[in-house]
């Protein structure tokens, strides 16, 4: 997809992978660009006004455990952008001893910001087609014990995001869907680990965990700038140490049919 004179909602657009991907997106001669996110960072986008005059740049409070506060935002930017052709659900929470807020906002509030943008995409429904990016995580593609409810609410967004991109509903809708699933990126969500794990007694898995290999911010933005781009309906991106490889999800179960 030619990103130039396109509308763009971005949920979580001031966290850190989310903030270098605006940054990123920009770079694209949007037409618009709706940053849904709990709190405004206006430095930051008073920075992105002043250096992007030709892009609409419109921030849009949202509480995403709030179905209320999914529906007015995409309300609110329907109404002001006419429609929007790509959406990407970026907001995350890595914190295992906030059970309840983890599947909240890692899971359902991707589900129903899906859910609710389709109403306005679907070309069914009247809208104009595009592309939704969920952004799942390494740990939706194998689970990370040291943190398995958010593995559990990673997985659930990388297996709902694979169902909607069925070619029935493609076809029906014009909506495509991809999976994003970075690894180990330095931003405040890897702080502080040993406080977020889903268990606190001490393993060895945190050791690990503090091992692991990070790339930066920028890298996966950039990367997953070009995968809105370059990637075709139902593609899971792994983004790991700022190289992209395609993911080939495994066919495991296969209903029997009667004849």
């Amino acid at each position: 997809m030619d990103l130039a004179g396109k509308n763009v909602v971005y949920l979580g657009g001031f966290g850190g992978i989310g903030q270098k991907c605006v940054q990123e997106l920009l770079q694209r001669q949007l037409k618009a660009l709706a940053i849904f996110d709990l709190d405004a960072n206006e430095k930051l986008l008073a920075e992105w006004k002043s250096q992007h005059p030709d892009t609409d740049i419109f921030y849009q409070k949202l509480d995403i455990t709030q179905k209320s506060d999914i529906d007015a935002a995409y309300k609110a930017t329907a109404e002001r952008f006419g429609h929007f052709d790509v959406v990407v659900n970026g907001s995350g929470l890595m914190n295992d001893r906030l059970v309840e807020l983890t599947i909240q906002v890692n899971l359902l509030g991707v589900v129903n910001s899906t859910l609710t943008a389709l109403e306005h995409m679907d070309k069914a429904k009247g809208g104009k087609g595009g592309l939704i990016v969920n952004i799942s995580s390494v740990a939706g593609l194998q689970p990370t014990a040291i943190m398995a409810i958010y593995s559990a609410a990673k997985t659930g967004v990388t297996t709902f995001t694979r169902a909607m991109a069925n070619p029935f509903f493609y076809a029906h809708s014009g909506v495509g869907f991809i999976t994003i699933c970075p690894g180990f990126t330095n931003t405040g969500l890897l702080e502080d680990i040993a406080n977020k794990t889903t268990f606190t007694y001490d393993n060895p898995m945190l050791a690990m965990f503090n091992r692991v290999k990070r790339q930066t911010a920028e890298d996966c933005a950039r990367n997953l700038v070009s995968a809105i781009e370059t990637s075709k309906n139902g593609a899971v991106l792994m983004l790991e140490l700022g190289e992209t490889t395609e993911v080939n999800m495994p066919d495991i179960w296969k209903p029997q049919l009667d004849n």
